[in-house]
């Protein structure tokens, strides 16, 4: 492993590249049908903190979740009440930008309270990541939060400390979509456990190249 001063910045191909679903977001147009019943078929844009609100089904907290996930939420809140069986589906609409209704997403993972995919929307820090995620919970190990990403053909992993950026020792570093963060004791801490004993990250973050793709 080699140490680096900082983290470097993903290319933009590493930003837009990406094996996983798209995620809904702030902002996001969707279109929602329900089979069979031209009134529950609509266009839909989510709000700033990407809910929306469908008939019937009430308010929907969507941010961070697929269209598919949606879709079965709906279709549940339907089924039996007022649809006997319904067929829900929720699709991004079409645009001339195809990466225009995608939100990319930052995975948050640990000792949070609510683990997942969150989008990223405008700058986006690692406290804020955190926030994100409703926070550490109460048995939280602030000490090295780990930092995943992939730059080109490189594996990075930076290594924080909470409590250091609340400090003011260092500042909060900037998260970018496809980032993967772990809070507080994981597998992925402990294997650099001997590293972090010689150079714990309260006074700066520890910055490494972990392997080529």
């Amino acid at each position: 492993m080699t140490v680096l001063p900082e983290l470097p910045q993903p290319e933009a191909g590493d930003v837009v590249r990406s094996t996983r679903s798209s995620f809904i977001g702030p902002f996001s147009e969707l279109r929602v049908e329900v089979f069979g019943v031209p009134e529950m078929q609509r266009d839909i844009m989510t709000d700033g903190e990407g809910n929306f609100s469908f008939p019937l089904a009430g308010r929907i907290a969507a941010a961070g979740k697929t269209t598919d996930v949606i879709a079965e939420e709906i279709r549940g809140r339907l089924a039996g009440r007022y649809v006997r069986d319904p067929q829900v589906s929720v699709n991004f609409k079409s645009s001339s930008n195809p990466l225009a209704f995608q939100s990319m997403s930052v995975t948050v993972d640990g000792q949070v309270n609510r683990a997942g995919s969150y989008p990223v929307v405008g700058r986006v820090t690692l406290m804020r990541a955190v926030a994100l995620a409703g926070g550490t919970n109460e048995f939280a190990k602030l000490e090295d939060v780990v930092v995943f990403r992939n730059v080109g053909s490189k594996q990075y992993v930076g290594i924080y400390n909470l409590e250091g950026i609340r400090r003011g020792n260092y500042p909060d570093p900037e998260i970018f979509p496809n980032d993967i963060v772990i809070v507080g004791d994981s597998p992925q801490r402990r294997a650099f456990k001997d590293i972090l004993q010689t150079i714990p990250a309260l006074l700066s973050p520890m910055i490494l190249l972990v392997r080529e793709l």
